[in-house]
């Protein structure tokens, strides 16, 4: 397998780092105090970032997108992750990315035009509601709302949270169980719901380490309560919900992991600059202290061997599909959701005080990232899958719940 990058990869991202450098970055401090305040901003960024032919990588040339396959995409991403706002300005921000894969892959022809034409166009905006309060999210199967057939409508009853993008959000993809005496991976289905059905109800933002957050960049609880949608609303098939989420969040997980990536080389740099140009005595920067040598070292390390486990995985994908590459997807989302926090908390104790301020995006990322080790699937979960599949090649079978 070779990893090297092509000369026109090489290129698109150079494009992309100097499209950071000019637009993006500059709109961090202003998003760091308030993402409403910094989305007109944003907005004008967007519409640049589509001028420079820059635009939904992830999505094909025919929907607006530049068409990437996979692994190019996650050379992207890691690029765009540097910074909090790098994905909403490049259009592939989540949940609308993945959002956007599925009603290109299960959607009908009407769906496409209704809503994945605007969402890839950046002209509306989605959520997915999928993890409940009363619900274990490292259970999937097993959720309590429902969508019941109604002659020619579902009529949807159950509460979701961390809804990612809730706030503001013109439409959601909502799993709810449709077939409840079905096998438990088939009785779910995912139902498309417009915001503005009288029965859809944005409950609140959630504060995460004490901020709400506002509009994509917040995390919300919502009800849905006799919701009544057309049948024709139905993504894919009846019953097909979890296997639809498994295809959004295997490879979700790789751009995931790519982004995590690109803010551990964000806090890297800071952390190198940092060491350098911090005093501790005269002419003696903080660089010159062992452990924190023994920092940079270490966290270097851990960050290239990450981004050749996350390459390898999305290089099986590519070759074999999503579900041959389940091992490698569970590796990398505990291991570089791991790294991610030991760089970042590095990054934070080498600035000192400063590190805890919103004066660098450092604090931002800890507040935000730290549920990198919980969201699609916490690290447990993915160490346990991993560790069934290498017993199994020992005679050892496990349930899912370890017996």
């Amino acid at each position: 397998m070779d990893f090297s990058t092509p000369p026109e990869l090489e290129d698109l991202l150079h494009r992309a780092s100097e499209f950071m450098e000019a637009e993006v970055y500059p709109l961090e401090a202003t998003a760091r105090q308030s993402f409403e305040e910094v989305l007109p901003a944003a907005n004008e960024a967007r519409e640049r970032c589509k001028e420079a032919g820059l635009w939904a990588p992830q999505m094909p040339a025919e929907y607006g997108g530049m068409g990437l396959d996979f692994l190019p995409h996650a050379h992207m991403s890691e690029t765009l992750g540097r910074s909090p706002m790098g994905h909403y300005v490049f259009g592939c921000q989540a949940p609308d990315a993945g959002n956007m894969e599925i009603l290109h892959k299960f959607g009908t022809d009407q769906q496409k035009a209704r809503w994945l034409r605007p969402l890839v166009a950046g002209e509306i905006r989605s959520c997915f509601s999928m993890t409940e309060p009363d619900r274990p999210g490292s259970n999937p199967t097993w959720m309590d709302t429902t969508a019941v057939r109604d002659g020619d409508d579902f009529v949807i009853n159950g509460r979701k949270w961390f809804t990612t993008g809730g706030h503001l959000a013109d439409v959601a993809i909502v799993m709810a169980v449709t077939n409840p005496d079905a096998a438990p991976h088939m009785r779910a289905s995912q139902i498309i719901v417009p915001t503005d059905n009288p029965g859809f109800h944005h409950i609140r933002r959630l504060s995460i380490m004490g901020d709400v957050g506002y509009g994509w960049q917040s995390h919300s609880e919502v009800a849905y309560e006799d919701c009544r949608v057309p049948a024709e609303n139905l993504l894919g098939q009846e019953g097909f919900g979890f296997l639809i989420a498994q295809e959004r969040l295997g490879p979700g997980r790789i751009h995931h992991c790519m982004r995590w990536l690109g803010i551990c080389e964000r806090a890297f740099d800071l952390m190198c600059e940092r060491s350098s140009q911090r005093m501790v005595a005269p002419d003696r920067p903080l660089g010159t202290q062992q452990v924190i040598q023994h920092w940079i070292a270490e966290s270097r390390a851990e960050i290239d061997s990450a981004r050749l486990m996350v390459y390898h995985a999305a290089w099986k994908i590519d070759r074999e599909g999503t579900r041959a590459a389940r091992n490698e997807i569970s590796a990398i989302k505990f291991l570089v959701a791991g790294i991610l926090q030991r760089v970042v908390d590095r990054a934070i104790q080498v600035h000192g005080g400063l590190g805890m301020t919103d004066d660098t995006p450092l604090a931002w990322f800890f507040r935000h990232e730290r549920a990198a080790r919980i969201y699609d699937g916490p690290d447990e979960v993915h160490k346990s899958a991993l560790a069934r599949s290498m017993l199994k090649k020992y005679g050892i079978e496990l349930g899912s719940q370890g017996g």
